[in-house]
Order: C-alpha cells, then sequence, then structure tokens
C-alpha cells in the first residue's frame, strides 16, 4: 500500500528484519489487524511479542497514518460546515475529524484577552505611611462609674 512509503526507509534507530518490514507494511494492507499482518509476514509464534518488540516503530506508523489522513479530516471539517444539505451523522464526523487533528497537532487556538484600557479608569499606588509616634505625659485615669 502506498499510504507510507516511509515503512522500507524507517527513520528509526535500529535496523529492521524484512520479516519485520512485512509485518509493519501487512499492518497497514490490514487496516491495524496484528494478529493478520503477523501470520502474513510469517510469524508462527504469538503475534503480542512482535507488537511489543515493535511497539516504537508501530507508534511512528500511527503518527504517519493520522498525519496522512489530517487533509481529508480538514476537507470533511468544511464539507459539513459548508453543506447545505443534512449530513448523515455529521456530528459523529464532525468529532472524529477534530478529534484526529487534536492528534495530529492541529486544535483550536484559545486566546485570552490582557489589554487595559488606561482611560477606564486605574489603580493608584500611595507611598508607605511613615510611622507616627505619639509621646504621652504620664496621667492617671480615673474609673467613672455609670
Amino acid at each position: 500500500m502506498a499510504i507510507l512509503p516511509s515503512i522500507n526507509q524507517t527513520a528509526t534507530k535500529r535496523e529492521l528484519t524484512e520479516k519485520q518490514k512485512s509485518f509493519l507494511t501487512h499492518l497497514v494492507d490490514t487496516k491495524g489487524d496484528a494478529k493478520k499482518a503477523a501470520e502474513l509476514a510469517g510469524y508462527t509464534s504469538h503475534y503480542h511479542h512482535v507488537v511489543k518488540t515493535l511497539k516504537s516503530e508501530i507508534l511512528e506508523l500511527t503518527q504517519e497514518i493520522l498525519a496522512n489522513s489530517a487533509p481529508k479530516a480538514a476537507f470533511k471539517v468544511v464539507e459539513i460546515m459548508e453543506s447545505n444539505k443534512p449530513v448523515v451523522q455529521a456530528a459523529n464526523k464532525l468529532t472524529a475529524a477534530q478529534t484526529l487533528l487534536d492528534r495530529v497537532g492541529v486544535s483550536k487556538v484559545d486566546k485570552i484577552d490582557v489589554n487595559h484600557n488606561m482611560n477606564s479608569g486605574g489603580i493608584f499606588l500611595m507611598p508607605d505611611k511613615a510611622p507616627v509616634i505619639i509621646e504621652a505625659e504620664d496621667v492617671s485615669y480615673e474609673e467613672v462609674n455609670n
């Protein structure tokens, strides 16, 4: 399948065997069915071991698949937005497209307005108050009874 030309030229740090490359190619061809991909690649042992061994390559492959599908998701968002007719399962399709775009890094940007208009009032900072020292003479106080 021509969806991922980098399978044979993987940018990983380790060299993959032909069987491992075949597994990754078949993983794409089978649309993610690891058990079937392992069988087609010639693995006779349990496919979980293959998945565990190729975990980083599978994650890299998954990112490539999502990146390749991102333009289609973007066009689906625009198609739903511009449609004058009802779109079957529009909410589900829109959610799926938005999720895919979020995962590849194309997401909405949240902005906070931090502008302040100086003509609308302001804050006036006063200097610290100097301490006030009160001197008093010795005075006796009488108790006042009401």
